[in-house]
């Protein structure tokens, strides 16, 4: 609802309840919006959707799932690499999302039948560090106004700083 608001009108995109995967439709016309499909009605899945959205520019968001490069479960190590890097912004935006709308975060490898993630350590560090860099420098613009939504929305403004530092791994503390 809150996407759909915020967005349908002033990008024609809409925050659709998938089943299986999830997956980013363009509009097919003046009467079809964009699709933002998000897997099994998962808040979590919804949240990670709409932050690969507000990454993407306007040539990708006219392309199905933006035109990224994805590989499935069960990757190899140098896949699984590139994987880790190219979600790191993502994933960023979503674990602050998930504050804002006082919902716990958990970090994705998504590499269950893999060999799991390359370096999840690090990967958790860098994903914290970007997130870091947005609450300094400026979430993207779309990004901006739905973290402002979410916000105003559960009422988190207040306590975000105090989540936020709360959403720290133990095992990130001293790293």
């Amino acid at each position: 609802m809150l996407f759909n608001d915020l967005f349908r009108e002033t990008y024609r995109t809409t925050l659709v309840r998938g089943s299986d995967e999830p997956e980013y439709l363009p509009a097919t016309g003046s009467d079809q919006p964009a699709q933002v499909i998000f897997a099994h009605g998962y808040f979590a899945s919804a949240l990670h959707e709409i932050s690969h959205w507000c990454i993407a520019g306007e040539e990708r968001r006219r392309q199905v799932d933006y035109g990224y490069w994805y590989c499935p479960d069960g990757r190899t190590a140098e896949q699984q690499q590139a994987f880790e890097k190219v979600e790191i912004k993502p994933q960023a935006l979503e674990w602050l999302f998930s504050v804002a709308a006082g919902f716990r975060f958990h970090i994705s490898v998504d590499n269950l039948s893999g060999n799991g993630a390359a370096d999840e350590l690090g990967f958790q560090r860098n994903v914290r560090e970007q997130a870091n860099r947005y609450l300094i420098h400026g979430l993207p613009r779309r990004g901006a106004a739905f973290f402002d939504t979410l916000l105003n929305f559960y009422g988190t403004r207040p306590t975000f700083d105090a989540a936020w530092e709360a959403a720290l791994p133990e095992r990130l503390r001293d790293a």
